[in-house]
């Protein structure tokens, strides 16, 4: 089970004078696993935890362990297990969105009736809603701007749910375009073991956390077809321009793809043995069906989508991706990874 140990990170201040409810939507691993770390936080934060799945929720009630989604790890007692919108987010002084992003759009219209203007939302979620083409933090003021104008901030960085709920020192990154709720935000959900930097470029925090998911499944491609480390830092590096090239034509900042919420995910998600993107393109390599290697398993691997939407992206701009490209044929043009790699390598010499 999931232990507490001493961290080299520690929160700015003492715990806070009153208890804040955080209302976390999604109980996949991710979302679990800040349930864990911040329930167990110096803050004493009140924690309700929304679970879609019958299943989840009754192993949760029966159990305290999310057992299809992070086993091993136990939440503690006082964190509230709903699964009605109304009493997740009852009182809630914050509610944190960590449902997959093709669903997201209609979580966040379910809780339409609960939200209050007051409430900030921060969206943990790392990906691009293929539709629209919307960030998370966009389909956020779509779908509740309907009501009100929301307070808004996004929470990504290098992180594997195992290590966070296991305690391990871990860095993020908060992002607002209201300077000030990402500093409250930040005072509030830092702890022992989870750092929080703030950033103004919500653009680039959200668009660094979704891409650096399509570099890991060809990063895993590249190990899957029994290629080096050689290799997997090329692709690394030279997602890294990708990544750069389209952010910033999107209205991010450059600057910020040199940080957490870029070089920092994008190194974890392509070489960490964790990463479910990662996971999926070495089974890609190593000559499986996508449509199998999704059918085995219930986690969701953001970068299939996205994958989708960053190409969609790239074409309507005129941006040159060939990494993206290339993956984008593996998934939905069934090129043989093999044949990829050497696109890749073949393509003309060009200055860096």
């Amino acid at each position: 089970m999931g232990r507490k140990k001493s961290s080299p990170f520690a929160a700015r201040n003492g715990p806070a004078t009153t208890m804040k409810k955080i209302a976390i939507i999604g109980a996949g691993s991710w979302g679990t696993a800040l349930a864990i770390v911040l329930g167990q936080s110096t803050r004493a934060h009140h924690i309700s935890l929304w679970v879609h799945s019958t299943d989840v929720a009754q192993t949760l009630l029966a159990r305290r362990v999310n057992e299809i989604y992070l086993p091993g790890f136990t939440l503690p007692k006082e964190i509230e297990i709903s699964q009605h919108f109304a009493a997740a987010v009852d009182g809630a002084d914050y509610v944190l969105g960590v449902m997959p992003s093709a669903h997201a759009a209609g979580v966040y219209g379910g809780l339409l009736a609960h939200l209050r203007p007051e409430i900030p939302i921060i969206s943990a979620t790392k990906g691009i809603e293929t539709g629209k083409l919307l960030r998370m933090s966009e389909v956020i003021r779509e779908t509740v701007g309907a009501r009100f104008s929301p307070q808004v901030a996004v929470l990504s960085g290098p992180s594997f749910a195992r290590e966070v709920a296991h305690d391990d020192p871990t860095a993020l990154v908060i992002a607002s375009e209201d300077c000030a709720l990402a500093a409250q935000i930040q005072e509030e959900l830092s702890g022992p073991s989870l750092r929080l930097y703030t950033n103004n470029d919500v653009a680039g925090v959200e668009f660094g956390g979704a891409f650096k998911n399509v570099i890991a499944l060809t990063a895993g491609v590249a190990q899957g077809l029994g290629l080096g480390h050689s290799s997997q830092a090329a692709l690394i590096t030279r997602g890294l321009a990708e990544m750069g090239r389209l952010g910033v034509r999107l209205g991010a900042q450059a600057e910020t793809f040199v940080g957490l919420a870029g070089l920092g995910d994008l190194v974890l998600t392509c070489t960490g043995e964790l990463s479910r993107n990662r996971a999926v393109g070495v089974e890609l390599g190593r000559g499986r069906k996508l449509g199998e290697i999704l059918a085995a398993t219930r986690m969701v691997a953001e970068g299939v989508g996205t994958t989708s939407a960053v190409w969609t992206l790239a074409r309507r701009l005129a941006i040159s991706m060939p990494i993206t490209e290339q993956i984008y044929a593996v998934l939905y043009e069934d090129r043989p990874p093999r044949d990829a790699m050497r696109e890749l390598m073949s393509r003309p010499l060009k200055n860096e």
